[in-house]
């Protein structure tokens, strides 16, 4: 095994092979360790999230490198049939590749039982292993800018099904009906990892409608009060973007989602202590400004995060409007009728605004965040969306105004953030290396919820050329594409990636990191230097 560093919370455990992979996963879930929070399996690797309060890295390395990964795990997890006509579009590249006719194809694909090795890319996407050995096809030279929901596709030695239509680059040789991700199941991912699936052909047919990929509840845009006692929030205008979001859904890996949630959780949690919520209560996370909303009933409110100005709008008993400034960072009585309007940052990016007794908003897989990638959640707000407040418990107790960030992100103030380096660092030339934290690297405008993307005048080179098969990415990840040019990944990240990462932002410079405007300069500190760690494995007596 090597043992390499991911963050401070993190460590990336390299195997040779698939097989070591599924068997120290299988005993990282039957014996869990002290301090392991979250195991994410890939191809050759396992991500291991744990608590450093409870187990010091060296520590758990030292305990997982004394498990045994000799012996093959056989799974007798749950069977799956998959009905599938084969009628792909790349079916006949397929069978030429592999010297051999599409009936044989088709024959191989259906003759063997596979099993969930992990889950990514998309929510309800697996990777399945175990079949014909002979089906190692390469991925298409150029990806497909649509595959639609449901095509069944060959990539190395991998078999999987497209849960949503998406981008892709892997081998269409035919499509399913049955859908991998609905929310009405009580476990939307159909296929996870110790599932056996079985391919089934099924005679060719007119071609219906792609099974829909369910978001969530049809009503989860906004919520309508129960009655009209019920205190409100109308939605005026929404700015840039404007998502509900609380601390994330943390633990579905299994599901091929990560746990998403606020991008400034410190933020958040301020927010609601200031109105008397619990520190993981939903609030509205606003970028860059320009939304606007009009009480309906009386409210308790509070706005923190970017410094954001603030102008309430009120009617006096004359039916004269005045306008004043209010302040953040505060709680704000709100009568019926207030209306509340966001201007321009001054500092940072986004603003929370939480509501006391909390929003009236139905949650998806135990989380009201939306996951701008997975697309799962409540879906964004809209101008007209009405949004019913929670009734206020008992013993609420407003907070004491607090002092805003005082270093909060500007565009035109250089932004350092520490990293730990690694997984990936020795991927790269010892040049590319040092030029990551003495470069000036600057946030361009595609950045967004999934991933800060940076521009430099010298891109990265790598050591090593290989294609990196995919493996788990934690937050603060800085991937570097063929590009050259880094990707910082934010709270919606994808689970796996398949490009190597240089380093990670250190755990408590995330919420800074989720702060950052487009055109602010960014410089990486290092705070750790790349260094695995080697255990021989050893059987537990």
């Amino acid at each position: 095994m090597r043992f390499l560093p991911v963050n401070l919370n993190a460590m990336l455990i390299e195997l040779d092979d698939l097989d070591q992979t599924l068997t120290l996963l299988d005993g990282l879930q039957n014996r869990p360790l002290a301090g392991v929070l979250e195991l994410i399996p890939a191809a050759r690797t396992i991500l291991v999230h744990f608590d450093p309060l409870q187990v010091a890295a060296a520590e758990l390395a030292a305990r997982i490198g004394r498990l045994d990964i000799t012996a093959r795990v056989e799974r007798s997890g749950r069977l799956v049939e998959i009905p599938v006509r084969y009628e792909g579009d790349d079916l006949e590249e397929v069978a030429r590749i592999l010297g051999i006719g599409i009936p044989e194809v088709i024959e191989r694909h259906t003759g063997s039982t596979y099993t969930v090795a992990f889950t990514g890319f998309a929510p309800g996407f697996a990777y399945l292993s175990g079949g014909h050995p002979s089906l190692n096809v390469p991925r298409r030279k150029t990806p497909r800018t649509r595959i639609p929901a449901g095509a069944v596709g060959l990539a190395g030695l991998f078999s999987g099904v497209y849960p949503q239509a998406s981008p892709g680059g892997w081998q269409i040789i035919g499509v399913t009906d049955t859908p991998m991700w609905d929310l009405n199941r009580k476990e939307p991912a159909l296929l996870q990892p110790g599932h056996r699936v079985r391919f089934v052909a099924e005679k060719s047919r007119p071609l219906i409608a792609a099974p829909a990929y369910a978001t969530g509840p049809a009503e989860s845009r906004s919520t309508r009060p129960a009655d009209a006692r019920q205190a409100t929030l109308t939605v005026g205008k929404t700015g840039v973007q404007a998502l509900f979001q609380d601390l994330g859904r943390p633990g579905q890996a299994g599901q091929g989602i990560s746990a998403s949630g606020a991008m400034d959780r410190g933020a958040l949690k301020q927010a609601n202590a200031l109105v008397g919520n619990p520190a993981d209560c939903t609030c509205i996370e606003l970028a860059y400004g320009g939304f606007e909303f009009e009480a309906s009933g009386d409210s308790v409110v509070a706005v923190t995060g970017a410094d954001v100005p603030l102008t309430r709008v009120s009617r006096d008993a004359d039916g004269t409007l005045r306008r004043w400034p209010e302040s953040n960072h505060a709680p704000l009585a709100l009568s019926s009728g207030d209306r509340l309007a966001f201007g321009q940052p001054r500092a940072g990016v986004r603003a929370y605004l939480a509501v006391r007794g909390g929003f009236d908003v139905e949650p998806v897989l135990g989380s009201r965040s939306t996951d701008t990638l997975s697309n799962v959640g409540p879906k964004p707000l809209a101008a007209g969306d009405v949004v019913g407040i929670r009734p206020v418990p008992r013993g609420a107790i407003v907070g004491h105004p607090a002092q805003p960030c005082p270093d909060l992100p500007r565009a035109d103030t250089e932004v350092t953030l520490d990293v730990v380096m690694g997984p990936r660092t020795d991927w790269f030339t010892p040049e590319a290396v040092t030029l990551f934290s003495e470069q000036v690297w600057r946030v361009t405008s595609e950045s967004n919820r999934v991933g800060i993307r940076l521009g430099a005048a010298q891109p990265l080179t790598r050591a090593l050329a290989a294609e990196l098969p995919s493996e788990g990415t934690a937050a603060g990840a800085i991937q570097v594409p063929p590009s050259g040019l880094p990707v910082l990944f934010l709270a919606d990240h994808p689970l796996t990636g398949g490009y190597p990462v240089i380093a990670c932002v250190a755990p408590y410079h995330l919420d800074r990191a989720g702060q950052i405007p487009v055109g602010t300069p960014v410089r990486f500190r290092p705070i750790q230097v790349f260094s695995e760690t080697r255990a021989e494995p050893a059987a537990v007596a």
